[in-house]
């Protein structure tokens, strides 16, 4: 029960403490009217907006999650490199092309995290996901669902969709549970 009551005030925690904490950095001051600004921000804000948000899935490894960042982030350093040297050779070896990556994720989260992974890698940007779920029939599921990647140097179609799949969709599946 106690549980509940507290969420039911603050019914994301971790938004309200940001919000707090972006407050009182926005204003570069802890005074007492900032602190009380801030704590009001952090509790009605998130109470006002909770019900327009779309129910997500929860991080339920978080462990994993950070993994994955940080294999995200050496990705996008790696790639920085690779495109360096491309953007340098001659325009003529590039092979531009868009690749349909079939995508198991069915929640909007984790496929936004999907299609950013993709997109802060250089090289590769995210285009669309298809079907998209306003175009489907009332109620209608979509069989399957498709990540379209514009990629500025494609050698192998099937390497770099096993590639995503394997580097950052599964991990994502696993870290929601979806």
């Amino acid at each position: 029960m106690r549980l509940q009551a507290r969420y039911r005030w603050l019914p994301t925690p971790f938004r309200s403490l940001f919000l707090f904490l972006i407050w009182l950095l926005l204003n570069n001051s802890v005074s007492a009217g900032h602190l009380v600004l801030a704590t009001l921000f952090a509790i009605f804000i998130p109470l006002l907006s909770f019900s327009l948000r779309d129910p997500q899935p929860l991080i339920l490894k978080p462990g994993l999650a950070l993994k994955q960042l940080l294999i995200v982030l050496y990705d996008i350093v790696v790639a920085n490199l690779q495109v360096a040297l491309l953007i340098m050779g001659p325009a003529k070896k590039l092979r531009p092309a868009f690749v349909k990556v079939p995508i198991d994720l069915m929640h909007d989260m984790p496929i936004t995290i999907l299609a950013s992974c993709v997109s802060l890698t250089p090289g590769t940007v995210s285009a669309e996901v298809y079907p998209i779920p306003e175009s489907l029939a009332e109620g209608e599921e979509p069989t399957q669902r498709y990540l379209l990647i514009h990629v500025l140097d494609l050698k192998d179609e099937e390497a770099l969709i096993k590639q995503i799949k394997q580097r950052y969709e599964a991990p994502l599946k696993e870290i929601f549970k979806c």
